[in-house]
């Protein structure tokens, strides 16, 4: 049940807020400020926290290429209106 929540409140999270967040738990870590059962706690949320951020990522990937498609539609149709000097119907 508590990883449900822990799902839910990463999964809320944006890219930036899961990055700083991710950041902490590597210095916890790294520095064994925390005993070994936390430790493995913390290791399995920031490898949740990295599945979020590769989400995210691909997510905007995907709306780059989309935008990208769309000017270069633009762009070809701008072409061939200054060839022809209409739009291409």
């Amino acid at each position: 049940m508590a990883d449900k929540k822990q799902n839910n409140s990463i999964e809320k999270l944006n890219f930036e807020d899961a990055i700083r967040e991710l950041t902490n738990i590597v210095g916890k870590i790294e520095q064994g400020q925390i005993p070994l059962q936390d430790s493995i706690e913390q290791y399995e949320k920031g490898m949740t926290l990295i599945k979020h951020c590769r989400s995210i990522l691909v997510k905007a990937e995907k709306r780059i290429e989309k935008i990208s498609q769309i000017d270069d539609n633009k762009t070809s149709e701008e072409v061939e209106k200054d060839e022809e000097g209409n739009l291409p119907f």
